[in-house]
């Protein structure tokens, strides 16, 4: 019989980022999945918890989108942070996104929808130089999103 475990690692809260996204570039429909590439622009990121960084979001980065006759979002997000001392970190956030299908109508057609009514989790890594912030390419993490008409603002959770 299953028990059950005693060892359930616990979830640090690690990093906010908050990414201003450009319209999205329709690539097309093939084989019932609707393909489109949302240009990252810029935005703004702070550390949470004992990871006390800051800074922005280079412009330059994208979020390649595969969406299935359903809604579901399969997304692969790839972008660099740069924090107010000037070390770059180089993201990559696979997630997937659904809501009921009215709901992501409205949310793929840029109308705003309230966020607890989209499942929208994501495994993000890390790679950096920099030394101090090794923790995040040493670690798994886990993320929450929302997106909004121009924004999508993501937490990231360490796995203890």
């Amino acid at each position: 019989m299953f028990q059950p475990l005693d060892n359930v690692p616990p979830l640090h809260p690690t990093l906010e980022v908050r990414a201003q996204v450009g319209e999205p570039i329709e690539i097309g429909t093939i084989d019932h999945r609707r393909r489109r590439i949302v240009p990252i622009i810029g935005g703004v990121f702070e550390g949470l918890g004992d990871l006390r960084i800051r800074g922005r979001i280079l412009p330059g980065g994208a979020d390649a989108q595969v969406i299935h006759d359903d809604g579901l979002t399969e997304a692969d997000a790839r972008y660099v942070l740069e924090t107010d001392q000037g070390e770059l970190v180089y993201v990559r956030n696979r997630a997937l996104r659904h809501a009921p299908p009215d709901v992501m109508a409205k949310l793929l057609a840029g109308v705003r929808v309230d966020p607890a009514l989209v499942y929208f989790r994501s495994v993000p890594t890390f790679e950096t130089s920099a030394p101090d912030l090794q923790i995040l390419t040493r670690s798994i993490f886990v993320g929450s999103g929302e997106r909004y008409p121009s924004e999508v603002v993501l937490r990231f959770w360490r796995v203890g």
